[in-house]
């Protein structure tokens, strides 16, 4: 979404050749296929974990911080080791994201049009705002210590970046598409006429 967001703004002259469906599916493979990575890696290293203080997780969700409690032996190297992968992964994708978002805001700040500038900016903040929710609670929830590890705020935490930014992405997405409005307001109208 940063790399779109910065050729439609930056580069738009080019969007067409730049977001070709070959440079999508492109982007697209690499996502999934290091998010592949990195589950491969949690499941392998999470099977590996002998358990030894039962198997009952107080979440709803299997989290690996939850699992690692329930271990008897010292995770510690494994987790580490998961750790570095996942922040690489996570930092290759935040500083990508970061230096779209600076030269997007540094192009929409030339823009001479008050109306143009707004346009730019809430074409970005949408994206912004699901990717800080995410990163921000996923972080937390991660690299808290643990100390900090209450059964209630982990559930919290879970629930802020595994459910919410998934639920709220398409809807904040997709509303600012006119005719998707309208659709939704004959809908709304066509179900209250009909309770009525």
């Amino acid at each position: 979404m940063a790399y779109d967001r910065y050729v439609a703004i930056c580069r738009p002259l080019h969007y067409g050749t730049l977001m070709s469906h070959s440079a999508c599916v492109k982007m697209a493979a690499a996502a999934w296929a290091s998010a592949f990575l990195n589950a491969v890696l949690q499941t392998g290293n999470t099977f590996s974990i002998p358990l030894c203080q039962g198997n009952r997780v107080d979440q709803f969700f299997c989290e690996i911080p939850q699992i690692l409690k329930l271990s008897c032996s010292d995770a510690y190297l494994r987790e580490i080791g998961l750790i570095v992968v996942a922040a690489c992964l996570f930092f290759g994708c935040f500083i990508f994201i970061v230096l779209s978002y600076v030269q997007i805001f540094t192009a929409v700040l030339r823009i001479p049009s008050e109306q143009g500038r707004h346009k730019a900016f809430s074409m970005c903040l949408p994206h912004l705002t699901v990717v800080s929710l995410y990163v921000s609670t996923g972080f937390f929830a991660y690299m808290k210590p643990p100390s900090m590890s209450l059964p209630a705020l982990d559930l919290v935490l879970a629930m802020l970046y595994a459910v919410v930014p998934p639920t709220v992405n398409p809807l904040i997405y997709s509303m600012r598409n006119k005719e998707l409005k309208e659709a939704l307001k004959k809908l709304v109208q066509l179900v209250l006429f009909q309770q009525q």
